[in-house]
């Protein structure tokens, strides 16, 4: 039997119901990219509110690489729940959380001590990191980079580059975050050829550092190894090792957001060991 199954008009039925009161109690900021309703999945399998069946290619924006419902998940959820639900970490610790933060330890670059703090999300987990940055060097700025997606927060918002649709009469956005050009080979913003221009773009933050204002200003560089929402843009491989070379000799931390090519997802558990790089912080969300 296929596994992919219409029998009604998309949407159907429950599902157009479903939707009509969903404009009326849901806001439109709340994008939905497909026009169904789910009843239930099973691994890459959705079935919806009318009995059709599709396959899913989003798993939950990234957060789902072990497919819907996966019984091992399934039965360490559960027996969490037979355990307790919560307690909140900040009052009463649990072993879980200690244990889940020494793996990732252990699983994230670098051979120098580490911690990990769990929040509620990447766009989260961003606004800490910049927190962090800024606390441990006492400056405020951030230095970012075209294409580059953060997350929709207004911090993480003032990070990520697209204007259209995202940041669109929210302004305005948080100061101190400087902007550069990435390496993007394909279209690239200084009309030179790899890889006989040497990584020329590297000097693109160079010359930002020349500046004593923005130099003396900033706590981190924050760049994803390689770019999601900006089009899935994979720099040089010797560009984020040199950026960051540069970043340090100035005191600046170094974060990698690892939020969409973390865990697996470039044939590496973490894209920034492709290039050699060992962030100062490393975020990380999703699956």
């Amino acid at each position: 039997m296929p596994i992919i199954r219409i029998h009604t008009e998309i949407p159907g039925p429950r599902s157009r119901e479903i939707l009509s009161r969903r404009e009326r109690s849901v806001p439109r900021g709340i994008y939905h990219a497909t026009p169904v309703v789910v009843a239930r999945a099973s691994g890459a399998v959705v079935e919806d509110v009318d009995g059709n069946r599709f396959l899913d290619f989003a798993g939950g924006i990234g957060t789902l690489n072990v497919g819907h419902s996966s019984p091992a998940v399934v039965d360490a959820v559960r027996a969490q729940l037979d355990r307790f639900t919560h307690t909140c970490f900040s009052v009463a610790p649990y072993e879980q959380y200690v244990a889940l933060a020494e793996r990732l330890c252990r699983l994230t670059p670098g051979s120098f001590p580490k911690k990990a703090l769990f929040v509620n999300s990447g766009a989260e987990a961003v606004e800490n990191a910049v927190k962090i940055a800024r606390h441990a060097t006492g400056k405020p700025g951030i230095l970012c980079f075209e294409h580059a997606f953060h997350g929709r927060t207004l911090l993480t918002l003032s990070l990520t580059s697209k204007v259209e649709p995202y940041k669109t009469g929210f302004g305005p956005m948080v100061s101190d975050v400087t902007r550069v050009p990435f390496a993007y080979c394909y279209r690239c913003p200084i009309d030179r050829v790899y890889p006989d221009c040497a990584t020329a773009c590297v000097d693109l933050v160079g010359q930002q550092l020349k500046n004593e204002s923005v130099r003396s200003s900033l706590a981190a560089v924050l760049f994803e190894p390689v770019l999601g929402e900006g089009g899935f843009i994979v720099p040089p491989r010797e560009y984020l090792n040199r950026v960051a070379e540069v970043c340090r000799a100035h005191g600046i931390l170094v974060i990698a957001d690892e939020i969409q090519s973390g865990f697996g997802r470039t044939g590496r558990m973490f894209a920034c060991e492709h290039y050699g790089v060992v962030p100062d912080l490393l975020v990380t969300a999703k699956s």
